[in-house]
């Protein structure tokens, strides 16, 4: 089973570093570190998806990848 692609970046703006999930909207972690900020989102996702079934809305399933892995056949 594939999972939710995680993003990590760094911000200079809010001094940090920031995760999110693409095919999740609005799901986003903060952290001072790139750990800090995948624990936080991990939680995040557990939240928006415990979220959206009790509101009874669906979950996407995870379908994001970048650019660069589209040039590689990567096993599902």
């Amino acid at each position: 089973m594939r999972d939710y692609h995680v993003n990590i970046f760094f911000s200079e703006e809010d001094g940090g570093y920031i995760a999110d999930i693409p095919d999740l909207p609005h799901c986003a972690g903060f952290g001072e570190t790139p750990e800090q900020a995948s624990a936080e989102v991990l939680k995040a996702k557990a939240a928006w998806i415990e979220a959206a079934k009790a509101e009874g809305k669906p979950v996407p399933p995870p379908t994001f990848r970048p650019v660069i892995y589209q040039a590689f056949k990567v096993p599902a």
